[in-house]
């Protein structure tokens, strides 16, 4: 069974956004994990993850899995 990851409560809103931007696109469980490495990463890198970096690094990694699926296509 997958690992299921849990988002801070202060990230829900960054989750929210991001579902609706990329309906269509991406599946609500890929925008999460996104959001989760995103957080992740914002923490390794400058040891702060406030959730409007988040949500741009998120958004920005969305954006490019979306233009490699297209070109898959």
């Amino acid at each position: 069974m997958p690992e299921k990851t849990t988002t801070p409560r202060d990230l829900s809103p960054v989750v929210e956004r991001l579902n609706s931007e990329f309906t269509g696109v991406h599946d609500a469980a890929t925008i999460t994990r996104c959001v989760d490495a995103a957080r992740q990463g914002a923490l390794d890198v400058t040891g702060r993850a406030t959730p409007e970096l988040v949500e741009r690094i998120a958004r920005q990694h969305l954006q490019v899995l979306a233009l490699a699926f297209a070109e898959r296509r």
